[in-house]
């Protein structure tokens, strides 16, 4: 057979994350400075440490209380529906930012994390991670008791005066972040 296949998103290098994926208020899971709002932000960077400016970031995180949101409409943001998704794009010198409320943990005594995946020029797919709370729960997380010690760091957000910060380095390298294969992704 000589079927000609289109290539879809994860097969493709190209601009369209920058023209085609952004929507209005899109990394603002809830609106700056609303009761609870923390800014989760960081750089991504490739293996020698250069900023990466063309980026695309998606999370999907638990609310504060630690419930899994629900509600549709995720695109259309109203102002005060939390959603627990959002997207954000890098700037030129690799640095992603989201509005968003610091997540709570799902079950009791697990540790609170966001999830993210990772778009970028040269992947041939997207990439998984996570981007843990600091907080006491980390010492029993499954996820991190199954790394090697000197990898945990990589998953592991740090808190600043505003929220919460997390760098994403995408290559090889000692402080490489850890991505993650989930059933039934290709990698």
């Amino acid at each position: 057979m000589s079927t000609l296949l289109t290539a879809t998103p994860g097969q493709t290098v190209g601009p369209f994350f920058g023209y085609a994926l952004p929507f209005d208020r899109d990394s603002d899971l809830v609106p700056p400075g609303s009761p609870g709002a923390i800014q989760f932000h960081g750089v991504v960077t490739d293996g020698a440490g250069n900023p990466v400016p063309d980026a695309l970031l998606e999370i999907w995180q638990a609310d504060a209380d630690g419930v899994i949101a629900t509600a549709t409409g995720s695109l259309r943001r109203d102002g005060w529906t939390f959603t627990g998704w959002g997207r954000a794009a890098t700037d030129d010198a690799g640095h992603y930012s989201f509005s968003t409320v610091s997540p709570g943990p799902t079950r009791s005594g697990a540790a609170p994390f966001f999830l993210i995946t990772v778009f970028a020029r040269g992947l041939l797919n997207r990439l998984f991670t996570r981007a843990y709370v600091p907080c006491e729960q980390l010492a029993d997380d499954p996820l991190l008791n199954s790394l090697a010690r000197e990898r945990r760091q990589t998953l592991i957000a740090t808190r600043e005066a505003a929220g919460l910060r997390f760098d994403i380095r995408l290559q090889a390298g000692d402080d490489e972040t850890v991505f993650l294969t989930y059933p039934g992704h290709r990698p």
